[in-house]
C-alpha cells in the first residue's frame, strides 16, 4: 500500500490556526458588512416610497424611517451566523412599525401598494455578497 506525506509550511499551518479560533468573530463581522449594504438600498427606496403617489399632503412623521435598523449578528440553531434588516418595536402611538411598513409595501384598501423591500433585496444582492468576500478576504489575509 502507498502512502504519502504532505507537510505544509508553519506559516500556513498557523493561518489556518488563526482562522479556526476567530472564524465566529469573522462570520459576525461579514454578515455584518453585508447587512449595512442593504440597510442602505432598504433606507433608500424606503425614503421614496413614503409619502409618493399620495392623493393629498403627506402625513409622514419620520418614525418609520428612524426605526429602520440593522440587527446584531446572531447565529441560529443550525449554526448559521445572521443579521435582520428591520424596524424596531413600536412607534409613539402604539402601533407597530412592522404593520405600517407592511401596510406600505403590500398595500390595503384605498391604498396602492409601494413595494421598497422585495426590489432592495433583489438591487443589493450581489453588492452584499461582494461587501461579505471582501470581508472575508481580508480576514483571512490578516487585515
Amino acid at each position: 500500500m502507498a502512502r504519502t506525506q504532505i507537510k505544509m509550511p508553519t506559516k500556513t499551518l498557523e493561518q489556518f490556526a488563526h482562522l479556526t479560533t476567530a472564524m465566529p468573530e469573522i462570520a459576525d463581522e461579514a454578515v455584518t458588512a453585508g447587512g449595512r449594504v442593504v440597510e442602505e438600498r432598504v433606507r433608500a427606496n424606503l425614503s421614496g416610497a413614503i409619502g409618493s403617489g399620495t392623493k393629498g399632503k403627506s402625513r409622514s412623521t419620520g418614525q418609520l424611517l428612524g426605526a429602520l435598523g440593522l440587527s446584531p449578528a446572531k447565529v441560529d440553531r443550525k449554526g448559521d451566523h445572521n443579521v435582520k434588516v428591520g424596524f424596531t418595536e413600536n412607534r409613539r402611538d402604539g402601533r407597530p412599525n412592522a404593520l405600517i411598513a407592511n401596510v406600505l409595501e403590500y398595500g390595503k384598501a384605498g391604498q396602492t401598494p409601494r413595494p421598497f423591500l422585495r426590489p432592495a433585496r433583489a438591487s443589493s444582492r450581489r453588492a452584499c455578497l461582494e461587501a461579505m468576500k471582501h470581508v472575508l478576504q481580508n480576514r483571512m489575509k490578516g487585515r
